[in-house]
Parts: C-alpha cells; structure tokens; sequence
C-alpha cells in the first residue's frame, strides 16, 4: 500500500493528538482529585453524581434558611423572655399598690414606675431584626406596629402576616409573629365579655360570662350590651341593648349560673337592690390595654368608692395573670419552632454526611491508579514523538 507524505504526517499528527489528549485528562484527573468529570468519563456514574449534587445543594439552600429561621425565633423568644420579666414587674408593683396605708403621691409614684415599665414593653414590641424589618409587624416590616397614644392607649398598626420559609421538602417554619397575636389576643379572663358596672354597693363581680351555646346566641335579634339589674328582694332581671327583657325577674341567689339566649354568666358576691352593670362583648384584651388599666387604677388615688374600687383591682390583677400567661405562650410558641428548626438542622447534617460519603465513593480519585495511568500516557506520547521523529526523514535514497 502506497503512503503519501500528507497522508504519514495526517496520521503521526492524529496519533500525537491523541496521546496528548490522554496526558491531558489525566492531568486533569490529578490536579481535581475526581474521576469522574464529564459523562463520557462514566456515564452512569455521571448521572448518579448529578443527583447527588441535586441533592446536597438543596440541603444547602435549605441550611441558608434555617440559618435565618433559627436567627428570626431566637430574637422572639428574647424578646418574649424580656417581656415576661416587665409583666412579672408590673403585676408586683400592682400588687403592692393594693396597700390602704398608701397616699396618693406614693399610688402614683407607682403609677410612673408601671408607666415606664409600658414603655419598655412597648419598644420590645417594636424590636427589629438583623435587617431592620420590625418582627411583630407582620408582613408591614417597614412600619412601626405599635403606636403610644396621648391617653396611654396603644394602636397596633401592622397586620396579621405570618412569614415562612422552607427548611426542608415539605417542612416550612414560620419567622416571624405578628403583633396582635403576640400582644394585642390576650383572652378575655371572664369569658367572651367584660363587664361595666353602673352601681355596685355590694362589691359583687363578674367571674364568667360566656357564650355556652352560639347556635342558640343571636346577637341581631337580642343586641348586647346585656343590662343586669337586681331590685329587691334579691330580684335579677337581665335586658339586651334594645331594652328588651331576656331573663325575666326572678329570684337570685348568689352563686347562680345566669342563662339566657346562649350566654351563661355566673357573679360572685350578694347583690343589694339597685345594683346594676352591663356586659359587653369582648373576647380579646390587649396586653397595652390591661396595662394602662392597672396604671390608670393606681393613679386614681383614694377613690370615692372603695368597694368598686376593690372589684375593679381583682379584675385588673386576673387580667393581668393572663397577660403574662400569654406572653408565656407566645415564647413557648418560638421555643417550639426554634426545636423545629434545630432537629430539622441535625437531619440535614446527617444527610449531608451521607451524601458526601457516597458522591466520594463514586467521584473521589485512586490516585496511586491515576498516576500509574498518567505516567503510561507520559511514555506513549514520548514514544510516539520519538518514532515520528525517527521516521519523519526516511526515504528510499536512504537506501540506495
């Protein structure tokens, strides 16, 4: 067979290519320390590789998250922890109010201390996080939830947005706690309403007033606010706010379950003739509101009556029990999640462990083998230059 000089050159240049191109992956085999780089290196294993690097990046998406989600819980939980020490600090300073050797300066003396104590609840509940959205916003992390008003009230101007984030295929968390399920939701101590009382020589109290029964409650037909009036002897009648009679007069006694349209209220005291309050509809009471009741409470000084006074002190003192109660909740609740969170980390890690160890048994590189294969490769290209080399010049006046 004749061999042309293109032809010998066409066929030494392939073959050098060749050799070159395999010290070359090898080369880069070595310096990666992974055996697998492309599909045509394994094919197979190249497609397992993928999904566990699918598999491992989503592992760190969901880490970056939990990062964030761990941060965001753990700032409510110290703000939660911070809150229920100010709570625990006003009910004693309420509590030490209650004291009939007390003058007026010194009630509101006490008065100030609970003030400044609402204002540091009031800056908690405005607190920011790391990228200075407000936590207790809801999702208007921009604006400051929590207003003080010129009469000590407090607005929450935020909304009721929970924000979540995804730390897991289908585990979400939620960062954040908006401000009225966090101060604004305190349930009612009584029940569903609160009471007004109109006139109270007794000193009686209402300790439940609920709706037992909302298929049988209507609140169009017979509006509250429920009117309780006791007439002698010992007479209760009870209207709703068109004045129209729901429990007709009948004799009281003290201790009773009073029923009516689906509502049950039961009082506390004996009632004198004349006695007389209402109740209207309240099923949430504030944190800031209990508050600025008790504070208010303190700075009436010596009231002209003592006996409302005492029943307004009872109820004021219940309802800040279950203030504080709720706060206790509230960090529960972060507590909760901050576990979540934790547990779900401790799953990733693991599966990270175990994802790495078997991407490393397929990708990882022999590389005793690899610089055996490497050195093979070095000593084919030199052999297969030194041929071309040697070649190259022969002709047949060589031999001539």
């Amino acid at each position: 067979m004749r061999v042309s000089t293109a032809q010998f050159y066409f066929q030494n240049s392939q073959q050098l290519s060749s050799k070159q191109s395999d010290v070359n992956d090898q080369t880069s085999y070595i310096s990666s320390g992974k055996r697998v780089l492309t599909a045509k290196d394994d094919a197979v294993s190249y497609s397992t590789l993928s999904g566990y690097k699918n598999e491992l990046a989503n592992i760190e998406k969901y880490q970056r998250n939990i990062t964030q989600a761990e941060n965001r819980n753990s700032l409510q939980d110290t703000s939660f922890l911070n809150a229920e020490s100010l709570m625990q600090e006003l009910k004693r300073l309420f509590i030490q109010a209650n004291n009939g050797t007390l003058s007026d300066e010194d009630l509101r003396s006490l008065g100030q201390l609970a003030a400044n104590s609402q204002e540091q609840l009031l800056d908690i509940a405005n607190t920011k996080d790391e990228t200075g959205g407000y936590i207790f916003a809801g999702y208007q992390i921009d604006k400051e939830p929590f207003a003080l008003q010129p009469d000590n009230s407090v607005n929450y101007l935020g909304d009721n947005g929970v924000r979540e984030l995804q730390i897991a295929k289908n585990v979400m968390v939620a960062t954040n706690q908006p401000g009225d399920e966090a101060f604004e939701k305190v349930n009612n101590a009584i029940g569903d309403f609160t009471p007004n009382y109109i006139t109270n020589s007794s000193g009686i109290s209402v300790t439940k007033a609920v709706i037992a029964d909302p298929s049988v409650y209507d609140a169009a037909t017979n509006p509250p606010d429920f009117k309780f009036v006791f007439t002698a002897p010992n007479n209760l009648r009870v209207d709703d706010g068109n004045g129209t009679t729901v429990y007709p007069t009948a004799a009281y006694t003290p201790g009773q379950t009073v029923a009516f349209g689906g509502v049950e209220v039961q009082i506390s005291g004996n009632p004198l003739p004349g006695d007389e309050f209402d109740i209207t509809p309240v099923e949430d009471i504030s944190v800031f509101d209990t508050i600025k009741s008790a504070i208010d409470w303190m700075n009436t000084g010596t009231p002209a009556s003592t006996v409302q006074h005492g029943v307004d002190y009872a109820e004021i003192l219940t309802q800040l029990t279950e203030s504080l109660n709720h706060i206790t909740s509230r960090r529960t609740d972060a507590g909760v999640r901050l576990k979540l969170v934790q547990n779900q980390d401790n799953n990733h890690q693991d599966a990270e462990l175990n994802l790495t160890v078997g991407r490393s048994n397929i990708e990882d590189l022999d590389f005793a083998k690899a610089i055996a294969t490497f050195e093979q490769s070095k000593v084919a290209l030199q052999a297969a230059q030194q041929t071309f080399v040697q070649i190259k010049d022969l002709s047949l006046f060589n031999y001539i």
